[in-house]
């Protein structure tokens, strides 16, 4: 298993996943570096997605939609774990070094929490 996995959790029987494609994504995500701050309600929504992807690859394709936004919050992709400003630190690597934001860059939550609290 590559360093930067996590153990994992065994697919639940009790969800009744039948396509090879199903089994994979659950392998896939539960392997992941991501896992490993997960709770047990980052588990239940991965057994939802689990079943939905079951459902996709038994042909009901109006169910990728739901698929890729709940994956998305999980950060599948490249663009999403820099949106979710996510990084996995390698065994062995030092801590990367800060590197502050241009002033003039808010992100949205910044200039939210800011306008609600008065400004400033």
């Amino acid at each position: 298993m590559p360093a930067d996995t996590q153990k994992g959790r065994e697919l639940p029987k009790g969800l009744g996943i039948n396509t090879p494609g199903a089994k994979r994504f659950w392998r896939t995500w539960s392997t992941a570096p991501q896992t490993a701050a997960w709770t047990e309600t980052d588990w239940a929504e991965l057994e939802l997605t689990t079943k939905l992807v079951d459902g996709l690859f038994l042909g009901d394709l109006k169910l990728a939609g739901e698929i890729r936004q709940r994956v998305a919050k999980w950060g599948a992709t490249v663009e999403d774990r820099a949106r979710l400003r996510m990084t996995f630190q390698k065994p062995g690597e030092d801590e990367p070094a800060a590197t502050p934001e241009a002033p003039e860059e808010m992100d949205m939550d910044e200039e939210l929490y800011k306008l609600l609290n008065g400004g400033s």
